[in-house]
């Protein structure tokens, strides 16, 4: 029992005693850190001697420095329990005490008990509760011939042991004639390049040699493009046999919770109504309710936004039991009633079109609620908005506000109308502060991956772009088919589905299906080692985002001591015992640069209880990932679920806190764990560093696409929209996690990966050689020269040999991946129109940004437009994206008329050399043809920019032509030396 007005150790336990003044004994005199003499003792003994709290030295060092004999001995025989208890306490008091600070010091009391610290030993206890387990695991595994699954439960039906997904190669017989081209190719182009670097155009040395710079770019881009795609797969899952796996009739669910993160900024740009129908989808997926929370991230902090999220809450209760009652696709209602199919097929209740009119019906008018919302948002008032109850919106100043959360719906929100539970809804707006950086989306992301651990603590995270709507409800389903398989799911750190757009052209003007990428290049690299993350329509393992390794990785042997926190941290991070090879050595002494998080969950299995809590205790979680207990906790959850310690009168304020602005302050969040900042394609970079760390990811295309969204379909936001993405990959290129040269010690990202990410980061760089490759053709129609000399007969077949093993390679490529004629061209003809301008802007504004500090942020590419068809198709907006491609399409014609009027005056010889350079030059303006057309409007009305551009730029060439004036020199030049009548 302590003594009154004595308090206790936080080391031990005990009362700190009395000092010599007959008062409570005090360690250091300027926090008043209460520890008792012996623990001080302890410290001061293995060379600690500096205040835990506040890092001041210890009041009583002087007297301790030499200590009695006896009290030696003591020590010594006590020092391996007390040591383990006092860094458990005395470390986590650090963290408390920091955090008292932000004024949450009622965490710090809800949190510590006289007892102790339930945290830590709620953390013991599960950890001793796994491993009896694994025990009990490992007994099983010694009886002989029995199936994994059959060592998991004792028996199981047949039906458990079937396989959850397929993966079904590409057949020989389509993808063996594609590699035979694509290693064709691959000679032919050695030996193309040996002639042309032996072949010289001496009259023309400076576009020949251009020109050979161009193509061996262009070769060294196209073996980045094409060798990913050597081994491309399918895939088939089987959810039925999910469903009778884990949703036994009689017994509780045990499908794994999902949490869906939809990430929202501009209302005005990204309507609410977009917004709510991606939400409305979510909430109604073919998914247990119970397991299922939707967080919306509001990062401009909009009224606007809040209160069409208290609209949507309502409606979802008519939305969600009619779309589970009828099993309607898809369940975003806006998406649903305008579909063009007969929406009676497979529907046999009769009182289904009844229900689904009067569905309609308050869908109606649901819109004009939500519409009036919007036009009320129009104009902001002076005093700023305010909320029902008179107060005013703390989000006013979208710079400046408190974090804000609100639960709609949930276990304890309100039920739908037939009573039935519906799944949590949360609104979110973190924090945000002058001064602070908010690292735009990525930071967003990060606030929901730490509330939704507070909250919900899901083991897998969806997130979805507010325009991405779920078109399939089975595609949860389908994600788990692969993350909860025990043996494909373990090291997988995403599932990723490819984007499907509604609201695109037939023809698909612009390229904006993305068809070749998603298509072909994604299931190229299903067959390495995953598809690259691309922003929206991922399924992510949690445990990746914490910046954990995967299970596959080897486990680290048991340390012999642990006395300091260097030496704990060491033999986290690389073996104590040296590698017999020497690669082996290097590879390990990269793993602290490759393993964000401080060790793998796995290899703390290694350590006994005793070892593995002092362990624990002295990696520094809280410099990691931040000063939150509750979160802390919710991270070592390896299959999620809010921690049995947790208050949940506290979760909200502990919520609060972990999206405040201040909070990622020197911690790894951005760095290392969550969403990786540095780059506005946080998306690429994010997916990099997990299979850096040796996760792999998979590529999930249902028959239904799973999820779909709308894209800008106009000519300006499109290239807009390429540039922000290009201007990412530079910023990765120019950062310390570019492919070239990160992650190349720790030997777990493989090589056509590898390949892979150094094509999404080398792209943007193909512009400089492209604008120079098509101002070729217009030079030489000028200049009457040309980059190839007389072609001999073996020079033509290398020729032949190239253009025959480009289209082979295309035909065999479309043969195995399913993809049209028609989008092959669309894509070939994007890349030429976006590289020569989009990806342009990028390079440079890329180099500004790193040598001149000047940041260029991007604009939001606005969702979803106007009721026409295909309205905003014809829309043009004059930005200076569209310079560089327009004066390329000027030259060029200008060059064409240039040529065939030299041809007229030069005679029948010049039509010869015309014919390759008018090829040339066609082949250019085919490439920016959509392009050409875009500019011309709807009604071929040219805007007078366009023209006044065609005009300067048509005159400026010409009279440079006129300048040069090839035919007359020539003609003078015949005339003078034609002496006989056959010259």
């Amino acid at each position: 029992m302590m003594q009154s007005g004595i308090p206790l150790c936080n080391s031990c336990g005990e009362s700190v005693g009395l000092g010599s003044n007959d008062e409570a004994f005090i360690a250091c005199h300027e926090c008043n850190f209460p520890m008792c003499e012996n623990c001080v003792h302890d410290e001061i003994k293995e060379g600690r001697k500096v205040c835990l709290r506040c890092g001041n030295p210890y009041a009583a060092a002087t007297s301790l420095v030499n200590p009695t004999a006896d009290n030696v001995e003591k020590d010594d025989v006590s020092v391996n329990r007390s040591t383990m208890a006092h860094h458990i306490e005395s470390y986590q008091d650090v963290g408390v005490h920091a955090r008292s600070i932000s004024n949450f010091s009622a965490l710090e009391s809800e949190s510590n008990a006289e007892s102790g610290n339930p945290i830590w030993k709620n953390r013991v206890e599960s950890w001793k509760e796994k491993k009896n387990k694994k025990q009990v695991i490992s007994k099983r595994e010694q009886e002989p011939q029995l199936p994994v699954e059959q060592q998991m439960e004792e028996k199981q039906p047949m039906e458990d042991v079937q396989i959850l997904s397929k993966t079904i190669p590409i057949p020989s017989n389509k993808i063996t004639p594609y590699r035979i081209v694509i290693i064709a190719r691959l000679i032919i182009l050695g030996l193309f390049f040996h002639y042309r670097v032996t072949n010289p155009v001496d009259s023309a040395f400076g576009l020949w040699l251009t020109s050979i710079i161009c193509e061996i770019w262009f070769a060294v881009s196209w073996v980045l493009d094409q060798f990913p795609k050597w081994s491309p797969v399918n895939r088939v899952t089987y959810t039925d046999r999910l469903s009778a796996r884990f949703e036994k009739e009689g017994e509780p669910c045990q499908l794994a919770p999902v949490d869906f993160f939809v990430s929202t900024v501009d209302p005005l740009k990204e309507p609410p109504l977009i917004t709510a129908n991606t939400v409305l989808s979510i909430l109604a997926v073919d998914y247990p309710v119970e397991k299922v929370s939707c967080y919306v991230s509001d990062d401009g902090s909009a009224m606007l936004t809040f209160e069409s999220l208290v609209e949507t809450a309502e409606f979802a209760r008519k939305w969600v039991p009619f779309c589970k009652k009828y099993a309607i696709e898809p369940r975003a209602p806006e998406f649903y009633f305008s579909q063009k199919i007969d929406y009676l097929k497979d529907k046999v209740q009769p009182s289904f079109v009844k229900e689904r009119r009067a569905m309609k019906r308050d869908y109606e008018e649901y819109k004009v609620r939500v519409n009036a919302l919007v036009a009320k948002a129009q104009k902001t008032p002076d005093e700023g908005w305010t909320m029902q109850d008179g107060t005013s919106w703390p989000g006013n100043n979208p710079r400046d506000h408190p974090g804000m959360i609100q639960v709609f719906l949930g276990h304890s929100g309100a039920h739908d109308i037939d009573g039935n539970e519906l799944p949590r809804l949360v609104y979110v707006s973190r924090e945000k502060r002058p001064g602070y950086t908010h690292h735009k989306k990525a930071g967003a992301m990060n606030a929901l991956v730490r509330v939704s651990a507070v909250l919900t603590n899901a083991p897998y995270i969806l997130n979805l772009d507010c325009d991405h709507y779920v078109n399939n409800s089975e595609a949860v389903r389908e994600g788990m088919c692969f993350m909860m398989d025990p043996q494909v799911g373990k090291n997988v750190c995403y599932i990723q589905f490819p984007q499907r757009f509604d609201g695109i052209d037939r023809s698909d003007r612009y390229a904006n299906r993305n068809v070749v990428f998603f298509d072909v290049n994604m299931r190229g690299l299903d067959g390495i080692q995953g598809p690259v993350y691309v922003g929206t329509g991922t399924m992510f393992n949690r445990q990746a985002l914490y910046g954990y390794g995967p299970p596959s990785l080897p486990s680290l042997p048991k340390s012999s001591s642990s006395s300091s926190w260097c030496s704990c941290f060491s033999y986290c991070c690389r073996s104590k015992k040296p590698s017999k090879d020497a690669s082996e050595m290097y590879r390990d002494s990269k793993r602290e640069d490759l393993d964000a998080a401080i060790f793998n969950l796995r290899e703390i299995e290694n350590y006994d209880e005793h070892d593995r809590s002092l362990l624990i205790s002295q990696m520094s979680f809280e410099k990691t990932f931040g000063l939150s207990t509750v979160f802390i906790e919710s991270t070592m959850m390896e299959y999620g679920g809010v921690a049995d310690s947790a208050n949940p009168s506290t979760l909200i304020k502990e919520a609060i806190h972990v999206i405040s602005c201040g909070y990622e302050e020197k911690t790894e969040w951005g760095k290392e764990i969550g969403w990786i900042y540095g780059s506005v394609t946080e998306d690429i970079l994010t997916g990099f560093k997990m299979h850096c760390r040796g996760w792999r990811s998979i590529y999930c295309m249902p028959v239904r696409p799973a999820f779909k969204g709308s894209a800008p379909i106009n000519l300006s936001d499109r290239l807009h929209q390429v540039l922000r993405w290009a201007l990412g990959s530079v910023e990765i290129f120019l950062s310390r996690h570019c492919p070239l040269w990160y992650g190349w010690g720790g030997g777990r990202l493989k090589l056509l990966q590898r390949l892979a990410y150094i094509n999404t980061i080398l792209y943007p760089f193909t512009s400089l050689p492209l604008i120079a490759y098509c101002s070729l053709p217009a030079i030489c129609l000028l200049t009457g020269k040309f980059i190839i000399p007389t072609l001999s007969n073996i020079a033509s077949i290398w020729f032949l040999g190239l253009f025959t093993s480009i289209i082979l390679t295309s035909v065999l490529e479309l043969r195995w991946s399913g993809v049209s004629i028609e989008d092959l061209w669309r894509n070939e003809q994007f890349w030429v129109i976006g590289g020569v301008s989009a990806h342009l802007f990028a390079v440079f504004q890329g180099f500004l940004k790193m040598l001149a500090g000047v940041d260029t942020n991007f604009t939001v590419t606005a969702k979803a437009g106007d009721d026409a068809d295909f309205g905003e198709l014809y829309m043009f907006k004059w930005t200076t994206l569209l310079i560089p491609p327009t004066t390329l399409l000027v030259v060029n014609l200008v060059g064409v008329v240039a040529g065939f009027s030299n041809a007229l005056n030069s005679g029948y010889e010049a039509w010869g050399p015309l014919f390759g350079k008018v090829f040339f030059a066609f082949w250019v303006i085919l490439h920016l043809y959509p392009f050409l057309k875009g500019l011309m409007g709807r009604q071929n009305r040219t805007p007078t920019i366009v023209v006044l551009w065609s005009v300067l730029l048509a005159s400026v060439f010409s009279l440079v032509w006129v300048k040069i004036d090839p035919f007359l020199s020539k003609a003078t030049t015949i005339t003078n030396n034609c002496i006989s009548i056959d010259c």
